[in-house]
């Protein structure tokens, strides 16, 4: 029998999951379809997601106003999602975001923290190495520290925080790819890999890089996926210690090329505990879903590898880490650089999708405008400037 609900939610990812935790809240029956992070991904046929990793910066700070709000609508909630499911997720750490003193760039980021009135000072060089003697900046630098409300998300544990409460507040977990999603007139209809179908009167389709995939929507969005690399440094006991009062940083102090954000000191599945590092010189264009699945079970461009590396030396100079592993991820963007969400075709099938490198401290705001927006047929979003709208090849 083809199950039936008010909402189903394609992909178990960070927006679609949050979109169904708040469709749930609703009282609606909602069904979340996709499958968890692959034991092997080396082995792992179907789907992966970006999610799989255990940090990510959050922070209202930023030099775009739109993204400041999506995130600090987010953060507001971490902890009413922690309650509700029951798993911790959210470090508060702090972020600081450093860049050449005097800049535009510094300077948009002071404008958006006094913007949303965060307790997020400017402090010049001399103020940044004695609080936070473990980086090396250049003398010219000035950093914006936005000590409340900031840090680092685990985003495997948000993903499962999302899903829990989900599931306490009704609704139901599908674990399976989906093959393509059509409209049926009265209805949507979402056709599994297992065989079998469930329908929706309304489904969101939150795939992230695989919404573009063939078969999957009745229009291909118009997304650009790009594989990206990470450096994480696993620490000694004793520098965990050390590094304990780590923020999460943001650096644009140097030459475009050497951009670079850093995550403290993080357990991971393995028990370990890393530093991450991120900002490839170069982002390599993926053409299709199949070269996704590829570029996941490699470990990354060498030559992103040795640019990093240089990076955390340069930067964190008295870093002797136990050893430096390397992980690939894939970051998907949109023609207007925010999140799509609309219609697809008629008014039975929605688009959310498209992190632009920046979502996953804002993806449950992201996911209640999705569920907001297939609640009421239409966007209805006058605090932020951009209008979500999707583009179609």
């Amino acid at each position: 029998m083809v199950r039936h609900f008010d909402f189903v939610v394609v992909g178990r990812g960070m927006m679609g999951a949050a979109a169904a935790r708040h469709l749930a809240k609703t009282g609606a029956s909602v069904a979340l379809v996709g499958r968890g992070e692959p034991a092997d991904w080396k082995a792992h046929d179907g789907v992966f997601s970006s999610h799989y990793d255990s940090g990510r910066i959050t922070r209202t700070i930023d030099h775009d106003r739109d993204w400041a709000l999506l995130a600090n609508r987010s953060i507001a909630r971490y902890r009413e999602i922690e309650a509700e499911s029951g798993i911790a997720f959210y470090g508060e750490t702090g972020c600081l975001i450093s860049g050449p003193a005097g800049s535009d760039f510094v300077r948009s980021v002071e404008e958006v923290a006094r913007r949303y009135a965060l307790d997020a000072p400017l402090l010049d060089r001399t103020a940044l190495r004695a609080q936070f003697p473990w980086f090396a900046l250049p003398e010219t630098s000035a950093g914006v520290f936005e000590a409340k409300g900031a840090g680092y998300v685990d985003p495997r544990k948000l993903v499962a925080a999302q899903v829990a409460a989900m599931e306490k507040a009704g609704g139901v977990s599908v674990s399976d790819d989906v093959l393509a999603v059509t409209d049926a007139g009265d209805r949507a209809s979402v056709a599994l890999k297992s065989g079998g179908s469930v329908t929706g009167g309304r489904v969101l389709v939150a795939t992230g890089g695989f919404s573009r995939a063939p078969g999957l929507l009745p229009r291909v969005p118009s997304l650009v996926v790009k594989a990206r690399t990470i450096v994480l440094a696993q620490l000694k006991p004793e520098q965990v210690a050390a590094y304990s009062g780590m923020p999460s940083w943001i650096d644009e102090s140097a030459d475009p090329s050497d951009h670079f954000y850093f995550l403290p000191p993080i357990v991971y599945p393995d028990g370990n505990t890393y530093l991450k590092i991120g900002g490839d010189p170069t982002e390599v264009a993926i053409e299709d879903e199949q070269a996704i699945r590829d570029w996941f079970r490699v470990e990354g461009r060498p030559e992103a590898i040795v640019h990093l590396k240089r990076l955390l030396a340069r930067s964190l100079p008295d870093l002797d880490p136990v050893r430096l592993v390397s992980v690939p991820c894939v970051t998907t963007y949109t023609e207007h650089g925010y999140p799509y969400a609309g219609f697809v075709a008629g008014e039975r099938i929605a688009l959310l999708t498209g992190g632009n490198g920046a979502a996953a401290k804002s993806s449950d705001e992201i996911g209640r405008i999705g569920a907001d927006f297939v609640i009421r047929g239409q966007l209805d979003e006058p605090d932020y400037e951009t209008d979500f709208a999707v583009h179609f090849r």
